[in-house]
């Protein structure tokens, strides 16, 4: 990340009180405690998204909610970034993601969408994927031994379990932590202190 670009932050969900509390919404639930630990307010609507810009960690930064729905994520972000002049590198994705036990935090950069379809539209929409992206472990359904799609579709729309409740604050709050430190520290250094948790 170049010391002077704006950077953008997004957080990925899906619209309306029906997905408010699901796992496909950490990207949501995330961004938010970002902006409210940074003292800001996500008020203002451009680009299909709710967003703020403000200051954080000494840089500029714009946070980011698509409205767009989860698979059609990419083209809020990137009106944001073609309007900002914001370089794909200078974007952090925060999203959930199956593949990690819930709680888990990974920073990764320039990896595939992994099956994820709002990951998947960011890349379609830019043709390339070096954006910094914040994997929010939510766990894998049980279902899928015999659900297939529909135990994946039900677990990241379903709402939070009573023990991934429990857990949830400190998830987001890791999650958050994570955005600081890639502001903080850099990718590298970010990478490096994150990914060796737990």
């Amino acid at each position: 990340m170049s010391d002077s670009n704006l950077k953008l932050i997004a957080g990925l969900g899906n619209p309306g009180t029906d997905y408010a509390q699901t796992r496909h919404n950490i990207g949501f639930l995330v961004v938010d405690a970002l902006a409210a630990v940074s003292s800001l307010v996500m008020n203002k609507a451009r680009f299909e998204s709710v967003h703020v810009k403000g200051r954080i960690k000494g840089r500029d930064v714009i946070l980011v909610k698509p409205m767009s729905y989860m698979n059609r994520s990419g083209g809020p972000i990137q009106k944001f970034a073609a309007y900002y002049k914001i370089e794909l590198p200078d974007i952090i994705i925060v999203h959930d993601d199956m593949d990690l036990d819930f709680g888990k935090i990974k920073i990764v950069q320039g990896r595939g969408h992994g099956g994820h379809n709002g990951v998947r539209s960011i890349i379609d929409s830019f043709g390339k994927r070096e954006c910094i992206r914040v994997r929010v472990g939510v766990g894998h359904p049980n279902a899928l031994k015999n659900g297939g799609q529909r135990g994946v579709t039900g677990h990241v729309l379903g709402r939070f379990s009573p023990d991934e409740q429990k857990e949830l604050d400190v998830t987001i709050a890791d999650a958050v932590d994570a955005c600081l430190s890639i502001l903080d520290n850099g990718i590298i250094q970010a990478m490096n202190r994150v990914n060796a948790r737990r």
